[in-house]
């Protein structure tokens, strides 16, 4: 079965954005394992305003089948369920899937028990406020530490198998 990951920056305070979605403080020195990572999936899920901000930014999915999730957005490759689609993505055959972001997305799939690991580079800034890592959740999601990596720069990141 493929695995749903979660590959995502945070602040130290857990926020991936600032509060109007700002990501000027997250670092562009170096790829912290992501060139590896992106590699290791062809498949992207993320939440509609994630997918905005990847298109200003000029995304980097190229050859990979995005999915993007929208209340409000309908064609081919929106969709308003992201469970029952996740759930019939991971059943099929490929790489990984990336679960980009954002907050919502990400509640909505860790709720539905289809994340299976997290990887979370933590950026040494606290910014006070801002988007969180996720929205709220309707029950504890444990997690069990599998590794973490120290960069030069200050940030960790650390992966996570959810169980």
């Amino acid at each position: 079965m493929r695995r749903i990951i979660l590959f995502i920056a945070s602040s130290l305070d857990g926020f991936i954005a600032r509060k109007d979605g700002g990501l000027d403080w997250l670092f562009s020195d170096g790829d912290y394992g992501f060139s590896r990572f992106l590699a290791s999936v062809d498949t992207v899920v993320m939440g509609r305003k994630t997918w905005q901000v990847a298109q200003a930014l000029g995304d980097s999915f190229q050859g990979k089948k995005v999915y993007v999730f929208s209340r409000r957005k309908k064609g081919m490759t929106f969709s308003a369920q992201p469970a029952p689609l996740c759930r019939k993505l991971r059943k099929g055959h490929g790489k990984d899937i990336w679960l980009v972001g954002g907050g919502e997305i990400a509640a909505t799939l860790l709720d539905a028990k289809l994340v299976d690991r997290i990887i979370l580079s933590v950026h040494p800034v606290i910014l006070g406020e801002g988007i969180p890592l996720t929205k709220r959740l309707g029950s504890d999601v444990p997690l069990r530490l599998l590794s973490t990596r120290r960069f030069p720069s200050g940030l960790v990141q650390l992966t996570y198998k959810v169980r």
